[in-house]
This record gives structure tokens, C-alpha cells and sequence, in this order.
């Protein structure tokens, strides 16, 4: 696993031990940032589920201004501030050890330009988050900011949201990335 672009361009990322964490491919990332394209220049992320912080640090090294990295679990949270150290982009990160679905439901004002939520597989946690994100929207995203969700495709379902409207989804093998947008 390494940084794809930017700043921390080949650098490689330190992976959480265990099977706690399920790291997104190079490749499913490179495709990723080549569909958010220029909007993560000065962007404002959330990383939710952050496990090795690999999606926040591409942000950054690719010119994000800052990222929040959330993550529950103390391992990773220390390979999240090793690989930021690493990197060199600490100065640019926030790292929280945090229930993600109370960060979002207790958030106060944060305008964030994307928020990614990548949660552990098979649980529909992402459901969860996703709703979670709905609701507190005005206090999470910018106008027209975006979401975006990691799943398994065997875990897609159907999803009513109030404040997001579905713009994409891509498959990657056993990855399916589902895009959302903010309407002010």
C-alpha cells in the first residue's frame, strides 16, 4: 500500500495488524481520485473508519488542506499518525479516536467537502453512517459537498436518504464505490 500522487508520492503506508481493517487497493484509489479529480484541491475531508488513513493521506498529499481521520480502534489510530508522520502531512491531519457514528450525529459545525465513509464489512454499518451523515448534513458538508461510501457489493442495498442524491457508483472487483451529493 502506498501514496499514489503529490506530495508523498511512493511512499509506503504501514497496514493496521490483524484483520480489523480492510485497506482500499492502490488501484480502486488511483481510480477513486481520478473521478474526484481536481475537487480535492483546498478540500476539507472526513475520513470515517479511517483504519490506516490511506484515503485521508492520498487527500492531502494530492493537496487537500486538511483532513479528520476517525477511527475507534487504538491500533489504528497509531498507524494512522505513523503513516501521517511518514508522509509529512501531520500538520494538515486531525486524528480522532472516536465513535464514528457519534462524531457525525453530535457534530457541530464542520463543513467538510467530502466525507468518506468505509466502515467494517458485512455489518451494514455503512447504512448506519450514511443516515447518520443525512441527518446532521448541514452541519457536515459544504454546499454540493460530497459522500462517498466503500462497500462490498454483496452489501449494496437501498438506502432513503432525505439530504444526498446518488450521482455514480463504480465496481472494482469486490469494491463498489457509491457517490452522493449534497443539495443546499
Amino acid at each position: 500500500m502506498r501514496v499514489i500522487a503529490g506530495s508523498a508520492k511512493a511512499l509506503r503506508l504501514k497496514r493496521v495488524p490483524g484483520d480489523s481493517t480492510r485497506p482500499i487497493m492502490d488501484r480502486v484509489k488511483e481510480s477513486l481520485f481520478n473521478i474526484i479529480g481536481w475537487d480535492i484541491k483546498e478540500a476539507r475531508l472526513l475520513d470515517m473508519f479511517a483504519g490506516t488513513g490511506s484515503v485521508g493521506i492520498e487527500a492531502l498529499s494530492r493537496g487537500a488542506d486538511h483532513c479528520v481521520f476517525l477511527d475507534l480502534h487504538p491500533s489504528a489510530i497509531k498507524i494512522i499518525k505513523d503513516n501521517l508522520k511518514t508522509t509529512r502531512l501531520a500538520d494538515r491531519a486531525t486524528v480522532l479516536q472516536a465513535d464514528a457514528l457519534s462524531y457525525v450525529s453530535q457534530a457541530k459545525k464542520q463543513a467538510f467537502d467530502i466525507i468518506y465513509i468505509a466502515p467494517p464489512q458485512y455489518k451494514q454499518l455503512w447504512i448506519d453512517a450514511l443516515k447518520a451523515v443525512d441527518a446532521n448534513l448541514q452541519n457536515l458538508a459544504t454546499d454540493y459537498g460530497q459522500v462517498i461510501v466503500q462497500i462490498d457489493p454483496v452489501e449494496d442495498a437501498q438506502v432513503e436518504l432525505k439530504r444526498l442524491t446518488e450521482t455514480d457508483r463504480r465496481k472494482y472487483g469486490s469494491t463498489l464505490l457509491i457517490f452522493y451529493e449534497s443539495q443546499p
